[in-house]
């Protein structure tokens, strides 16, 4: 079998909704390899992607994450799933670099802990004309 030398766009972003989830939950890497019988080491590995996930560990992480196995898949770009997708380019590693950094998922955590759903529209419109 051919090594891999960088993490297969897939892999990346499974691992990438992998991390969402875990954090959204307020699990650590570690709670997490513990309830999967693996290392932390192993839990970041699949996270960056440089690990693949097999399909019986992946539904075993939706039971445990309580989400469809369709989740790890969600927001994936159409043409990341085609066999001749190849590399990321430069714009997609970086939005899902983005979205797999520990501020944006804390970010996303507390957004959706403020439960007056006025306030977290205004934060919400606040931060789309702050951006501009």
């Amino acid at each position: 079998m051919e090594k891999r030398s960088h993490p297969d766009p897939v892999d990346i972003h499974v691992g990438a909704r992998l991390r969402l989830r875990r954090t959204l939950l307020g699990l650590t890497q570690d709670q997490l390899g513990k309830a999967l019988n693996l290392t932390f080491q192993q839990v970041q590995k699949y996270e960056r992607g440089a690990n693949r996930i097999g399909s019986s560990r992946l539904y075993k992480l939706s039971q445990i994450l309580d989400v469809p196995v369709s989740f790890f898949f969600d927001e994936m770009p159409d043409d990341m799933s085609q066999p001749s997708a190849g590399i990321v380019n430069n714009k997609k590693r970086e939005d899902i670099d983005h979205f797999s950094r520990r501020e944006t998922l804390v970010l996303v955590k507390n957004y959706y802990n403020i439960e007056d759903m006025n306030v977290r529209k205004k934060l919400y419109y606040f931060i789309k004309t702050l951006a501009r």
